[in-house]
């Protein structure tokens, strides 16, 4: 008897510990939030600019971008002379250059809808998860990039593709030590990658303003080609400017999308 009574107090005791050392989703995230600047600084802040350079095929490529709280955004890329904006959004009207036209081309409907639903989780998609109904949950440890990793399921609201509701699910990995995260991935609904994920990596990670902020990321596909992206500044609240938003008036008026049916599909934004 003796024996079986500290057999189950050996085992309560060892459930206790595993309890303890144990960590929730809501846990890994609190201690990202701390690591990077805590939750009330990034809640407060309302956009960014990074400038950039993306290495392609050995030519550094200025890059410019830009994202503000309710959903105003562009890149700029300068290419020989060149300003190519993509991703411009002025609150109502989404536009790209076309890389075979140079031309601007307004995006479909359905396009600026999965726009906006992706602008709802500015400043990140994690920080108010709660509030815009999303679920989240600690699916384990992985080792991401080399480094072992908790690996945290968000499934967001979902997205139209082809007039169908497609599930948007990203998978976060933060290092198990510092809770810093370093890479997510998601998978590619449509397109010519259509089938494959899509993987980002996150690293040198430098204070800006009192938030920090990865430096250096890798995006591209899981075990394919990827495109590393140096950052050279961040500006937190920085001054929009206004009329880098505006649709080119002799512009083309509507992308049409893969299918050659107008308003429907698309790139997704």
């Amino acid at each position: 008897m003796k024996f079986l009574k500290s057999t189950c107090i050996l085992f309560l005791l060892l459930v206790i510990s595993f309890t303890g050392n144990a960590q929730t989703a809501d846990e890994i995230l609190d201690g990202y939030y701390e690591a990077i600047g805590g939750r009330d600084a990034w809640s407060k802040v309302e956009g960014f600019k990074y400038t950039a350079k993306v290495n392609q095929q050995g030519m550094e490529i200025p890059v410019e971008m830009v994202q503000m709280k309710g959903g105003k955004t562009y890149t700029k890329i300068s290419f020989q002379g060149l300003n190519i904006m993509q991703g411009v959004f002025d609150g109502e009207t989404l536009w790209n250059t076309n890389f075979q036209t140079m031309k601007a081309e307004k995006a479909t409907t359905e396009q600026i809808e999965n726009h906006k639903l992706e602008n709802n989780d500015f400043p990140d998609a994690l920080l108010n998860y709660k509030e815009n109904k999303y679920d989240l949950e600690l699916v384990g440890k992985e080792t991401f990039d080399g480094t072992e990793a908790f690996k945290l399921k968000l499934t967001k609201e979902p997205m139209m593709v082809d007039g169908q509701k497609v599930e948007d699910v990203v998978y976060y990995y933060f290092e198990t030590e510092s809770f810093a995260m370093i890479g997510s991935e998601t998978d590619i609904t449509e397109g010519p990658m259509k089938g494959s994920i899509s993987q980002t990596k996150l690293s040198d990670y430098q204070e800006v303003d009192g938030l920090m902020i990865p430096f250096s990321m890798n995006d591209g596909i899981k075990d394919g080609p990827s495109q590393p992206i140096v950052i050279e500044k961040v500006e937190v609240n920085p001054t929009l400017d206004e009329t880098l938003l505006a649709f080119p008036s002799e512009a083309v008026p509507t992308a049409k999308p893969a299918n050659g049916e107008p308003g429907k599909g698309g790139d997704k934004q």
